[in-house]
C-alpha cells in the first residue's frame, strides 16, 4: 500500500466508520417516525424550534418517556439534515426543528407522509426474518443458486411478508404518497 498523507488516511478511516454504524441511522429515523415526532413538532402549521423536552410533551400529554434519549435520537438525525439544531446563547439548551427533509415525515390530511414509505422499509429491516439473512449475503456471491432468505426462512421474502397482512397494508400506504406533493408544507 502506498503511503497516503495522514488526513486522507484520517477521512477513510471515519468514512468506514460511519459506514459501519449506518444501521443507526435508518434506526434513529425509524423511531422518531413511530413516536411521531414531525407531526408533534408540526401542530398547527408551526415550525417552531423546540427542545426535547417540548416534543415529548407533544408526544406524551400525560407525561413519562425520556427527553435525554430523544434528544441523542433527534441529534443523530440533524447530522443528516432531518431536523436543525438550534442552541441558545450560553449553549444550555438545545432546541429542533423540522428541516425540508423532516418535513416529508408530516402527515397529510389524509394521515400520509414519507413517514410511511420509510417505515416500509424499516419495518422489513425489523422483522427477524430478513435480519437473520443478512449475514449470509456473502454466500450468494460464492453460489449464485444461494438465496439467505430462503435458506434461513425456508420461502422467498415476497410469499413470507405476503402471508403477513400488516406488512402488506403498510406496503400499500407507503405506495400510496404523492411525492410530488410533498412541496405544500
Amino acid at each position: 500500500m502506498e503511503m497516503e498523507n495522514s488526513e486522507s488516511r484520517k477521512s477513510a478511516r471515519l468514512a468506514i466508520l460511519e459506514l459501519a454504524i449506518m444501521i443507526s441511522i435508518p434506526m434513529s429515523l425509524n423511531a422518531v417516525i413511530r413516536l411521531n415526532v414531525a407531526d408533534a413538532m408540526w401542530q398547527d402549521g408551526a415550525n417552531s424550534p423546540l427542545s426535547a423536552s417540548e416534543i415529548l410533551s407533544r408526544i406524551l400529554p400525560s407525561g413519562g418517556g425520556d427527553a435525554e434519549n430523544l434528544q441523542r435520537l433527534l441529534r443523530m438525525l440533524t447530522s443528516y439534515s432531518v431536523f436543525s439544531e438550534h442552541i441558545d446563547g450560553d449553549g444550555s439548551q438545545r432546541k429542533y426543528s423540522l428541516t425540508e427533509i423532516g418535513k416529508t415525515l408530516v402527515s397529510d390530511s389524509d394521515g400520509l407522509s414519507c413517514a410511511s414509505y420509510v417505515l416500509q422499509h424499516h419495518q422489513f429491516l425489523r422483522q427477524d426474518a430478513l435480519m437473520r439473512a443478512w449475514p449470509l449475503a456473502h454466500e450468494a456471491v460464492l453460489d449464485p443458486m444461494t438465496e439467505p432468505f430462503v435458506k434461513v426462512n425456508g420461502e422467498a421474502a415476497y410469499d413470507y411478508y405476503g402471508k403477513r397482512p400488516e406488512m402488506v397494508d403498510l406496503m400499500m400506504k407507503a405506495m400510496s404518497v404523492d411525492v410530488s406533493d410533498m412541496d405544500r408544507r
